[in-house]
């Protein structure tokens, strides 16, 4: 690749660890990258609130959320695509029709990160150390993502087909499917992001491990599967590095960026 204007990270399975830490070899690579006025971005379906965090000292430059519903560039918010109250009480309702009224389901704002589990899941899982608890029953709030648990792919695919107007996919380390307006994706964030930077798709570098990352690494000028990934990811992808836990992003970067 000639030029490399931009390096995006997925964050689950591929910036961070296992123990959603950034390993200090990869960050102090990374911000090698970012000191040869490289531009940092962050590529996730975690919300705004429930991504910060885990962030902080990397100080990306573009940050794409929920998804691809919302896109922030230098601080300034460039894409929002909102299911209205009204839309996001219909789909709990959907989902709770379907899947169960006790199904987990869990919804990003742009201020907050909502979930209806019972737990303090702050302190056993670090996942979702953000979260608001709600039971949802008078939910009132303008969603980014709504995300339903769903343990029979016979329920999933009922309710895909009941929501159309929603682009739906599922993780692959569980039973959990992501619900956002239809075409709001990876790939359309970046579509955005470059219509508004002048950068082309071209010169960014895409890492990604799971489903929701296959388009933005086929649509970036190089697409890097994680040693991690699932095979699907690996197939589309035009190369493998090492995993998460073996600092591949880091080795990477220092053998075609920073040579």
């Amino acid at each position: 690749m000639k030029t490399c204007k931009l390096l995006l990270f997925d964050l689950d399975g591929t910036l961070l660890c296992d123990d959603k830490t950034i390993s200090q070899k990869t960050l102090q690579t990374v911000l090698k990258c970012k000191d040869r006025g490289i531009l940092i971005g962050v590529s996730t379906s975690r919300g705004e609130q429930n991504t910060l965090s885990y962030i902080r000292e990397l100080q990306p430059e573009v940050l794409s959320l929920s998804g691809g519903a919302l896109v922030k560039y230098r601080e300034e918010y460039i894409y929002k695509a909102e299911f209205s109250v009204e839309r996001t009480w219909q789909i709990i309702e959907a989902a709770r029709e379907i899947c169960g009224v006790d199904c987990g389901i869990t919804i990003d704002t742009i201020d907050a990160h909502y979930c209806n589990f019972k737990v303090d899941l702050g302190i056993q899982d670090q996942n979702w150390k953000n979260s608001v608890y709600t039971d949802f029953h008078d939910f009132d709030k303008p969603s980014l993502k709504i995300c339903v648990e769903i343990f029979d792919e016979e329920r999933a695919q009922r309710l895909q087909k009941l929501l159309e107007d929603c682009d739906c996919v599922r993780f692959s380390d569980g039973y959990w499917y992501k619900f956002t307006k239809k075409a709001v994706t990876k790939e359309k964030a970046i579509e955005t992001f470059c219509d508004v930077s002048g950068i082309k798709t071209e010169e960014i570098i895409a890492f990604g491990d799971d489903y929701v990352d296959i388009g933005m690494l086929q649509l970036c000028g190089v697409g890097v599967a994680m040693g991690n990934a699932i095979d699907a990811v690996k197939e589309k992808a035009d190369l493998i590095i090492g995993s998460n836990e073996e600092d591949g992003i880091s080795e990477y970067l220092e053998a075609e960026i920073l040579v």
